[in-house]
């Protein structure tokens, strides 16, 4: 019984349902490309220095 209320006030104190939702500054796939194209360009220094 304790552990049930405990659980729903930490649901309901935790969730963003109620409040304000956050928003991102930016489009979720301007993240992914932005993470992409990061990625290849380490990847690309990385093998660039295993040449010399």
């Amino acid at each position: 019984m304790m552990k049930s209320l405990l659980t729903l006030k930490a649901q309901s104190l935790f969730s963003e349902s109620g409040e304000k939702v956050r928003e991102l500054p930016a489009s979720p796939i301007f993240f992914g490309v932005f993470t992409f194209a990061v990625l290849m360009l380490m990847l690309y220094l990385v093998l660039r220095l295993d040449r010399d």
